[in-house]
């Protein structure tokens, strides 16, 4: 993992059913990613949730693409009770839903230029209003909603080029796990874009066309209820096997058979 402008060495990474975490609250993160802006060295950074250690798990690939990242953050209570568990415990939950937010409002005071770059047309068009009207000044170049997987090699030469002719700072991807990531880390040297991260739905909640759960339950760690009861049929697939997942790997811990949850 790459952490030459992260606030923490490779020592003070919390590992967690094996991701690299970085030990950060949300205000450090947003920090964090103000130095690799100034530092305009093409970077990503990775908001991490029980999904995606899954995925981890699964794909080799993804590791390397791990490796690669600025840092990654916690994104997902089951993270935070696990480093707990562990006695390595993790700051706080830094949700990519929140961090949107606080990185337009960084972009918003430092002048920084934004692009988003994925979701439907009208999400992305009314994601965009409702920042702008939050973050007066906030400049937004550029959006665009391909469908990034399904490029051709000229289309995808295409969505590379009208990011770079924008000139952003700060690349929100919204699109799903993997696939965002991996596009990412495919192309974010050709794009020279100093932050790239994937935001998933969360140009959904910015929009308004997904209902946020209430603070209270995000507290306690119950967005995923929330989101359930909304969105059953998209999520409890993804809901039950994250779910058998987390059981196995902290059971196959506390059997002491070997199976770590860290994996480092």
């Amino acid at each position: 993992m790459s952490l030459e402008v992260a606030p923490v060495s490779s020592a003070d990474l919390v590992w967690v059913l094996g991701l690299p975490l970085v030990p950060l609250m949300t205000g450090q993160a947003v920090q964090a990613v103000d130095g690799l802006v100034q530092a305009r060295k093409p970077a990503y950074l990775i908001t991490a949730n029980v999904n995606y250690a899954m995925l981890t798990h699964r794909h080799e690939d993804l590791q390397e693409i791990n490796r690669q990242a600025a840092f990654i953050l916690a994104d997902g209570m089951p993270l935070i009770w696990t480093a707990r568990w562990q006695g390595t415990p993790l700051p706080e939950r830094v949700p990519g839903s929140d961090l949107i937010f606080e990185l337009c409002q960084l972009a918003a005071e430092r002048g920084y230029r934004v692009y988003l770059l994925g979701a439907q047309p009208s999400v992305t068009a009314q994601a965009a209003a409702n920042l702008i009207a939050l973050y007066p000044g906030l400049q937004i170049v550029g959006m665009a909603s391909p469908q990034l997987t399904d490029l051709s090699e000229a289309e995808n030469a295409d969505v590379i080029a009208h990011v770079r002719e924008a000139r952003p700072d700060l690349l929100f991807v919204a699109v799903g796990q993997p696939k965002g990531e991996r596009w990412i880390y495919a192309h974010y040297r050709d794009l020279g874009v100093p932050v790239s991260l994937q935001v998933g739905a969360s140009l959904d909640f910015v929009a308004g066309r997904i209902r946020r759960a209430p603070v209270w339950l995000r507290r306690r760690g119950l967005e995923w209820a929330f989101r359930l009861v909304l969105e059953p049929r998209r999520l409890a697939r993804r809901y039950l096997e994250n779910g058998l997942f987390f059981i196995r790997r902290l059971l196959a811990a506390d059997g002491g058979n070997g199976c770590s949850l860290s994996e480092h």
